[in-house]
């Protein structure tokens, strides 16, 4: 018997909400019996459940996660000693940060590219290898040309880091997909704890060479692990790899001493992968331009906040000019400054409470319009002249709310795509973050300087525009199973 698949497009579906894809329908050579039973991906997925296999995962696409963090947040602490030891303008200081963030734009879409032609575990080696590579290279930068040359190539491997998302959410179950995401978030919470305790460590005694020589760390350890990260079934099926597939989903049940579904896994005979027109697609098109919105604010207000900290911190608040700087406009960060750093850092932990009943509580969508809004609610409190403490507390705040709707933002946009479209979809909506990441530099740290409330202000608008556009997001994922083809 020959099993076929074939998928027609649904013109006449109103809901929108409900399903925006292409039916299933199965034509078989003859009737089916018992003995010729199939099942789909998602039947065995779902009986497979959440199990040792994906707890593996998490932990091993985690280490890249926290060394993603660490090179990321980095450059708050960067920037300040390079002014410093290189009597940088602050337009200069803007740039290193702006080269990363280039870097990953220019990345992003291309990494989706490789993961939806070539599979998820290549993209992912591939980023993971140029990031830890040209991250220990800029350690040894001799000028400021050569740091930045070197922390863009770093971006541009940190503009695939993004796809283990694609990767950990083709193996979750629809129960628990939302749930397991943000919980693997953990490790991005963790690297940017780590990061800064390392710096508090490191920068007063043996300096940012050395700080930018131990950060690559995890990702040298995710490299020595990566033999045992799994290709996506769902690539390998949409490749017409369904033998590669069947051995993957047998794997998983021995390790989740769990049995697969009776029958035979049918094949998909989708062959367009990885287009960026299929995103613009008529069922994609409004989806993908708000997420593409979404992402930029995301990264704008999240790189902000953080460069924005460090700012206000050195500085006293938004109140105090900052004027009163010596060593050519050097300000080196004091072990009190590393110690606000740190617990502002901590702000990913509750971040992850917050976000995790919300999500399948009140849905993707009112849970990113919902905390975009208290988030630029405590931008905005920002501009009353505060006590360094009070300040703190609505930092502390802010980063929790910003973080909550990243997290959220990672589980719906693998979800909202289907596999064809899935690692494309990431890796432009990362690109799309970038451009939200090389703007934010200027505003956090130039405009900051001459219009402190300006610069505050900036991220309070953005936010509530990127809350009304998760607002018209029209599918809702919650409760939602992948989809295959578009």
């Amino acid at each position: 018997m020959v099993t076929l698949i074939r998928y027609v497009k649904k013109a006449d579906r109103d809901n929108r909400d409900d399903s925006l894809f292409d039916e299933v329908i199965f034509e078989t050579a003859e009737p089916q019996t018992a003995d010729s039973a199939i099942f789909t991906l998602d039947a065995a997925v779902e009986a497979l459940g959440f199990g040792w296999f994906q707890f593996k995962l998490c932990m091993l696409l985690g280490l890249a996660w926290t060394a993603d963090s660490m090179e990321m947040m980095v450059l708050s602490v960067l920037s300040p000693a390079l002014q410093c030891d290189w009597h940088l303008d602050k337009w200069q200081q803007a740039m290193i940060s702006t080269c990363v963030f280039s870097g990953m734009m220019i990345s992003g879409a291309i990494w989706g590219y490789v993961g939806d032609r070539y599979g998820r575990k290549v993209s992912i080696i591939l980023s993971v290898t140029m990031t830890a590579y040209f991250g220990l290279l800029s350690a040894l930068s001799p000028v400021y040309s050569w740091m930045l040359v070197l922390r863009g190539l770093v971006g541009i491997g940190i503009g695939g880091i993004p796809q283990n998302t694609t990767l950990l959410a083709e193996f979750l179950p629809t129960s628990v997909r939302g749930r397991a995401i943000i919980m693997n978030t953990l490790f991005w919470g963790f690297g940017c704890c780590l990061l800064v305790a390392l710096s508090l460590l490191v920068m007063p005694t043996l300096g940012w060479r050395w700080l930018l020589g131990i950060s690559p760390v995890p990702l040298a350890l995710f490299l020595a692990l990566a033999p045992l990260l799994p290709e996506s079934a769902r690539f390998h099926l949409a490749t017409g790899r369904s033998d590669l597939a069947a051995a993957t989903l047998t794997r998983i049940a021995k390790t989740n001493k769990k049995p697969l579904p009776d029958g035979t896994l049918i094949q998909s005979d989708a062959t367009s992968r990885g287009s960026i027109r299929g995103l613009l697609s008529v069922s994609l098109r409004q989806t993908t331009f708000l997420l593409w919105f979404i992402w930029l604010s995301c990264s704008f207000c999240y790189y902000g906040l953080i460069l924005l900290t460090t700012e206000l911190l050195a500085s006293g608040g938004p109140c105090t000019r900052i004027a009163a700087e010596t060593n050519c406009g050097c300000q080196r960060l004091a072990t009190a400054d590393y110690v606000d750093l740190l617990v502002n850092a901590l702000a990913e932990f509750p971040s992850i409470l917050l976000s995790l009943p919300l999500i399948d509580l009140i849905g993707r969508k009112k849970c990113m319009a919902t905390l975009f809004g208290l988030f630029s609610l405590s931008m905005f409190s920002l501009h009353a002249c505060m006590h360094r403490t009070a300040m703190m507390v609505m930092l502390f705040a802010a980063r929790c709310f910003v973080a909550s709707v990243f997290q959220v933002a990672y589980v719906y946009t693998p979800e909202v795509y289907p596999t064809t479209v899935r690692a494309v979809g990431m890796g432009t909506c990362s690109t799309m973050s970038r451009v939200g990441a090389i703007i934010t530099p200027f505003v956090a740290q130039v405009l900051l300087r001459a219009e402190p409330h300006a610069a505050i202000a900036c991220y309070g608008l953005v936010s509530l525009l990127a809350g009304i556009a998760a607002m018209l997001l029209p599918i809702e994922t919650k409760k939602r199973a992948l989809q295959e083809v578009h």
